[in-house]
């Protein structure tokens, strides 16, 4: 007997189809909940990087709900103003750059964004370059006839600090007058007609905090060092200072009071450097800013979302606060794991 296919499906019973809809519909759940597990782990991952990881039940179990993860906050640099408090025009540039690596930074073409960026001193931090090692495309810049390098004694591609100046300073000096520190060559200090320049790469505490207790050292003979220098002329230090200041300077404070860059003890000695005199001029002008940061780890794609730390300032003495123009973050300029910050002054 041959039955007609119409006949077939038409006589197909209603409860197998709809069986088969439900396997169906379950294939794409298991899917959507194997991604949405992905997604979790990602997440714990990037908290992880940043100091913010829970491996507890509960978490795990938020995990495999968690949503989207929310578009990034991104800190738009506003229109740098030219003038003082006191009315005066800005007639002084100097900009700031923990470069990571001389050498790879001039290769990402750091260079042609100091050209565009034109200012009259730019300070440099982390060169680990040898003065010897210096590639020709920096020490051939006319525009910075005025060139200064420091360097670690002891150990190749650590620290280091340069200074590029169009005008020649009054004195250039190296370190801060302690062997124990100045045999890192991490500042150098100019001496202009108005005003000491001190740019400086304040020492990492290191993972596991191995180097807290000389960092602690060091906050107490660099602010003994710089309150020195304010006394004779007011100062303008500027760098990678290793610290965020406060909860608002660093992206996720609650996991990193135990990471080096967040512990009490860096907090607590860069607020005895605010006590002796100095001003950190971006939170002067922007107290409330947030989102504002200056370096982002390479990993967990942090710069693009913006999951960042500001470790870079431009601190003054409080006598220079009415020629305040304004102080910079330069986040859109690339070529290192710490972006550019500029300062307008009128001298």
């Amino acid at each position: 007997m041959h039955s007609h296919p119409i006949a077939d499906r038409v006589a197909f019973p209603a409860c197998v189809l709809l069986c088969v809809r439900v396997v169906r519909l379950r294939g794409v759940f298991a899917t959507r909940g194997s991604s949405s597990m992905k997604r979790g782990k990602k997440a714990e991952e990037a908290a992880a990087a940043e100091g913010e990881a829970d491996t507890s039940p509960a978490t795990a179990k938020k995990t495999k709900k968690a949503k989207e993860p929310e578009a990034p906050i991104l800190y738009d640099d506003p229109p740098d103003k030219m003038t003082s408090k006191d009315g005066r025009d800005a007639n002084m540039k100097i900009t700031s750059w923990n470069v990571d690596g001389l050498r790879a930074w001039v290769k990402k073409k750091g260079l042609d964004w100091v050209r565009e960026e034109a200012p009259d001193v730019l300070c440099l931090q982390e060169t680990k370059c040898a003065e010897k090692d210096l590639p020709a495309d920096i020490t051939s810049m006319p525009e910075y006839p005025h060139k200064y390098w420091a360097a670690s004694d002891e150990k190749g591609g650590y620290s280091g600090v340069g200074m590029l100046c169009k005008t020649e300073p009054l004195k250039v000096t190296y370190g801060i007058g302690k062997e124990e520190h100045d045999k890192e060559g991490r500042v150098i200090t100019a001496e202009f007609p108005n005003f000491y320049l001190v740019t400086a790469y304040v020492p990492n505490s290191g993972r596991g905090l191995v180097r807290l207790d000389y960092r602690k050292t060091w906050d107490v003979d660099f602010q003994s060092y710089l309150s020195e220098l304010d006394i004779q002329k007011p100062l303008v230090l500027c760098g990678d200072l290793n610290v965020a200041h406060q909860e608002i300077d660093l992206k996720n404070p609650k996991g990193n009071k135990k990471n080096a860059g967040f512990t009490p003890e860096e907090r607590e000695g860069f607020s005895q450097l605010l006590e002796a005199g100095f001003t950190d001029s971006f939170r002067e002008l922007y107290p409330e800013q947030t989102n504002a940061y200056t370096f982002w780890t390479y990993m967990m794609n942090s710069r693009s979302k913006n999951v960042g730390w500001r470790l870079d300032y431009f601190l003054l003495s409080s006598s220079l606060l009415p020629s305040l123009c304004d102080s910079k973050i330069r986040n859109q300029a690339m070529g290192s794991d710490h972006c550019p910050i500029t300062l307008h002054i009128a001298m």
